[in-house]
C-alpha cells in the first residue's frame, strides 16, 4: 500500500498539528530512532513518521534530531509534532463533478475528462479522481485507492471502471489480469497508415534507458520491462494521418502511446513520444471509448461507450476522418 493510502486510512489528514511526548522504554535501548517512532506511534505509517523526522519535527532531550539512524537511550524524553504533509492529506474528499455512465451497488463506470489526474502523486496531491470519488461515495474510503482498478493518463479521456466493494474490486483486478475486460481506445496519429488494416503489436515495454521520463520498447534480455500487447486497427485515414482503434491485451504504462510510436505513428499532440500537435490538439489524442465486461457479481454483460471530447472530434474533422466506423 502506498504511503498516501496508508496515511488516509489512519486519519493522518487532520489539519491541526499535535505534539506528542514520549519516553524511550528500556526494551528499545540503543535502537534506531525511526524504528522507535514506529513502535511508539503505530497508528501512523513508517513513511509518514520518517518524513516528519527528516523535516525536523522530532526532538530528543529538547534538541531537534533529523537522522533516522540516530541511536536512542532508555529513559530519554522526546516529542514529535504530528503535522499534515501533502502526502498525508492526499486522500481527502474533494467534491467535483463526475460523469457517471453506469452505477450499481458494486461498481460504477466514470467518463474521465481530459486533464484529470487519476491518483495522487508528486505534483498532484489533490484534485484527483480519487479525491472526487471519496467525496462522491462514502464507501470509497474503505477501499484501497478508493476502488480504482486501472488508470488513464492525465490527458487521456474516457471510460474507467471503479469498484464500490472489496469483493467487486478483487474480482475486477483479476478480470483485468485475465484479459476478461475489453478496453478499446480511439487514437489520432501522425502519418498516413500503410499496410494491412490490422496490426498486432507484441513488444515489451520498460523505462527508456536513455530517458528515464519516458517508457520505451525494450529488449528484455538487456533491460527490465514487461510484455505488452496491443491490437491496432485502422478506422480511417488521410495523407496527414490516421484514426485507429486500439485494443489493450495488457495494461502497461503509456502502452498505446509507446506502441504507436514504435510502428511509426506517434499520437497527435504526444510530444513525449514524437507526436506533432495540430491547431485542434495539443495533448495526446487518445480516448477510451469502449469498455465491455461481464459484471463480476450479477454476471450481466455490460458494454459502455463514450463520445470523444470536442478537441479530438475537431482534430478528426480537420482531417476529414469518421470515427463512427469504430
Amino acid at each position: 500500500m502506498d504511503e498516501a493510502a496508508d496515511a488516509w486510512g489512519h486519519g493522518e489528514a487532520e489539519q491541526a498539528s499535535e505534539i506528542r511526548e514520549f519516553s524511550i522504554p528500556s526494551g528499545l535501548h540503543k535502537e534506531r530512532l525511526d524504528r522507535v517512532l514506529a513502535e511508539l506511534i503505530p497508528e501512523f505509517s513508517r513513511n509518514y513518521l520518517r518524513q516528519l523526522l527528516e523535516a525536523g519535527a522530532v526532538q530528543l532531550k529538547g534538541r531537534v534530531v533529523t537522522k533516522p539512524a540516530t541511536r536512542v537511550l532508555a529513559g530519554e524524553p522526546g516529542q514529535i509534532e504530528l503535522r499534515p504533509t501533502p502526502q498525508s492529506q492526499a486522500f481527502t474528499p474533494e467534491p467535483m463533478d463526475l460523469r457517471v455512465v453506469y452505477e450499481d451497488a458494486h461498481l460504477r463506470v466514470i467518463d474521465k475528462p481530459v486533464g484529470l489526474v487519476v491518483h495522487p502523486a508528486p505534483g498532484h496531491w489533490s484534485g484527483t479522481l480519487l479525491n472526487g470519488l471519496l467525496a462522491h461515495d462514502a464507501q470509497a474510503g474503505h477501499l484501497p485507492r478508493a476502488g480504482i482498478v486501472h488508470r488513464l493518463d492525465r490527458d487521456t479521456s474516457g471510460l474507467m471502471v471503479v469498484a464500490r466493494t472489496r469483493a467487486a474490486m478483487d474480482a475486477l483486478v483479476a478480470m483485468i489480469g485475465a484479459r476478461e475486460v475489453t478496453r478499446q481506445y480511439l487514437a489520432l496519429a501522425n502519418r498516413a497508415w500503410q499496410g494491412a488494416d490490422a496490426r498486432h503489436v507484441d513488444a515489451p515495454i520498460g523505462r527508456d534507458p536513455r530517458n528515464r521520463l519516458r517508457m520505451a520498447v525494450v529488449d528484455l534480455a538487456r533491460h527490465s520491462g514487461k510484455t505488452a500487447r496491443t491490437l491496432i486497427e485502422k478506422v480511417d485515414g488521410c495523407d496527414e494521418g490516421c484514426l485507429v482503434r486500439c485494443t489493450l491485451e495488457t495494461g502497461r504504462t503509456h502502452q498505446i502511446r509507446v506502441h504507436m510510436a514504435s510502428i511509426g505513428h506517434p499520437l497527435v499532440g504526444d510530444a513525449l513520444y514524437g507526436g506533432v500537435a495540430t491547431p485542434e490538439l495539443d495533448r495526446q489524442a487518445l480516448h477510451a471509448f469502449r469498455l465491455a465486461f461481464r459484471h463480476p457479481v450479477t454476471q450481466e454483460n455490460l458494454e459502455l461507450r463514450s463520445e470523444p471530447p470536442e478537441d479530438l472530434l475537431a482534430g478528426m474533422r480537420a482531417w476529414g476522418l469518421d470515427y463512427n466506423r469504430a
